[in-house]
């Protein structure tokens, strides 16, 4: 059992003028595996802020708060660390990686999670299939990291990943964003096999309720202006789907449960 526990987290970002702006303003979160956490919120109101702070992005800068994870203090991990740690991103735009082949990028990864590279022999069947079970075309692995690749083929290389490097705790950043009817399910089906082996936390960070069709939450949280103003079980997104954001956006009180 992994807890990442997040503690009054502040953020700011450096503007090109040199001064900080804060986004985050004092972020409390639990997240413990076998659970899932959708993070919900109107754009602008720092869910990718909180992704990317957790994750290690050099743009942001945290002023106050503490993330731990299993006790760890991830704030004084690096990137790469924090990565071997247990911490997994699912990014919004996916990067293209020019030369550097899915194939190797995969097996490279592993070897630097599990401290040892993964056995050949079964390696390549366990890739094909995670991505037979993506339905991404195997010969993919063989292609450049994300180089040409549609958006759909992108968000399913990124639940590959997630299959196969088998985090701790893996944040999904708008994972259903540029996703089609079909993509999307066959995503969250991939998403839903990590889940249900108990050994993975997730913090899905989404805009709409749609993706939460077919990946159930534990619990929602309602992120607006830099904070959790609410919180609650899988009816909560139902409310959300009904009256919007724009009570919260008026002046919600403190968080709650």
């Amino acid at each position: 059992m992994s807890t990442l526990e997040i503690r009054d987290l502040q953020v700011s970002v450096k503007l090109p003028e040199g001064e900080l702006k804060p986004i985050l303003h004092g972020v409390d979160l639990t997240v413990k595996s076998g659970e899932t956490h959708a993070i919900m919120g109107p754009n602008g109101s720092g869910k990718s802020t909180l992704a990317y702070s957790v994750a290690g992005h050099p743009k942001y800068e945290i002023t106050g708060g503490s993330v731990t994870l299993d006790g760890e203090d991830v704030l004084e991990m690096s990137v790469d660390e924090r990565a071997r740690a247990g911490l997994f991103l699912a990014m919004q735009y996916p990067v293209e990686v020019p030369g550097v082949s899915v194939a190797n990028f995969l097996r490279t990864a592993k070897t630097a999670i599990d401290g040892e590279a993964p056995k050949l022999r079964t390696w390549g069947g366990e890739l094909r299939g995670a991505m037979e079970r993506l339905h991404m075309d195997p010969a993919f692995a063989q292609r450049n990291v994300n180089e040409g690749f549609s958006g759909g083929e992108k968000k399913r290389h990124e639940i590959v990943q997630l299959e196969l490097l088998k985090p701790k705790m893996a944040i999904l950043d708008e994972t259903d964003s540029g996703l089609d009817v079909d993509a999307l399910r066959v995503v969250s089906e991939g998403v839903n096999r990590v889940r249900d082996t108990g050994d993975t936390g997730l913090l899905l960070i989404t805009h709409y309720t749609r993706i939460l069709r077919y990946i159930k939450p534990d619990f929602v949280h309602v992120f607006v202006a830099g904070r959790i103003v609410e919180q609650g079980g899988p009816e909560l997104a139902d409310t959300l789907e009904e009256s919007g954001y724009e009570r919260y956006a008026a002046g919600a009180g403190p968080a709650r449960v």
